[in-house]
């Protein structure tokens, strides 16, 4: 497997697309979307990764209906939105390169052969192929809108698993956040109200975990407020109830950046 994702120094092919999308680039919104784990494609060259289909389907490749629910903020909110389009297996984008969690040898109970044992130039190639190409778009779409309006916030969209070795997990929705808080506490002050859901902060985790890479990566250093949106993912396995908590977020991210705007003084928590 290591020789297939060397082989002519490269992993992608021109069959496998590019390792990122941005859609509705120009859209109005002060938001700009983020969604890491949008899919669960593996190139073609790492041949699965050497897991089954049903490894693959799981919630350890991917965010099951964080895209979807993405997609949909993008269309209510006129948002951009920039989303991978390999798995996190592969890698996540959601991780800086020198973090094990980057590119995985073991996903809860799940072993990753094909990420066993990668050579400095096997990890350098999905660097430079998977996670700087999606690093560039995010951080060029914020700095073009940062140019022209104020404030930008970024909000990036996650699921999680219901059940996680075992241990269920009761929280339905988390706000997560970094060290700037500014829009996780406008959400987090409306958020049962507004979605109806079980709501927490950092929670099923936290900065700690390691999560908030994207946030310190992209919102931190350009001082733009953010959030991390985590949906447990037994509530979007049907259209009626995803389409019902995309649009219930669409409301909090509204009102929340809406007071925001009307205060863009507010104290930036460090």
């Amino acid at each position: 497997m290591e020789a297939a994702q060397t082989a002519q120094g490269r992993i992608l092919s021109g069959a496998d697309g590019a390792p990122v999308e941005v859609l509705n680039a120009d859209g109005d919104s002060c938001v700009v979307l983020a969604c890491e784990h949008a899919s669960n494609r593996v190139p073609g060259s790492l041949n699965g990764l050497g897991l089954d289909a049903a490894a693959l389907r799981s919630h350890i490749a991917w965010d099951p209906g964080a895209r979807s629910v993405a997609l949909g903020l993008s269309r209510s909110l006129d948002a951009p939105l920039v989303a991978s389009r390999i798995s996190r297996l592969v890698y996540d984008c959601n991780r800086p390169p020198d973090s094990p969690a980057a590119m995985p040898v073991r996903s809860e109970r799940f072993d990753i052969p094909g990420n066993a044992g990668l050579s400095e130039g096997a990890r350098a190639a999905r660097v430079r192929e998977i996670y700087r190409p999606f690093r560039a778009r995010l951080g060029a779409m914020l700095d073009r809108r940062a140019a022209g309006r104020a404030p930008v916030c970024l909000v990036t969209i996650h699921s999680f698993t219901p059940v996680y070795f075992e241990t269920r997990r009761e929280v339905e929705l988390g706000i997560l956040h970094d060290s700037d808080a500014r829009l996780a506490d406008l959400m987090l002050a409306r958020a049962s109200e507004i979605t109806g859901l079980r709501s927490g902060r950092n929670q099923p985790y936290g900065p700690e975990d390691g999560v908030t890479h994207t946030l310190r990566e992209h919102a931190l250093p350009r001082g733009i407020p953010n959030v991390m949106i985590e949906i447990r993912n037994d509530l979007l396995e049907k259209p009626r109830e995803r389409d019902a908590i995309t649009s219930a977020l669409a409301r909090l991210i509204e009102t929340a950046t809406e007071t925001l705007k009307r205060n863009p003084k507010r104290k930036e928590t460090r």
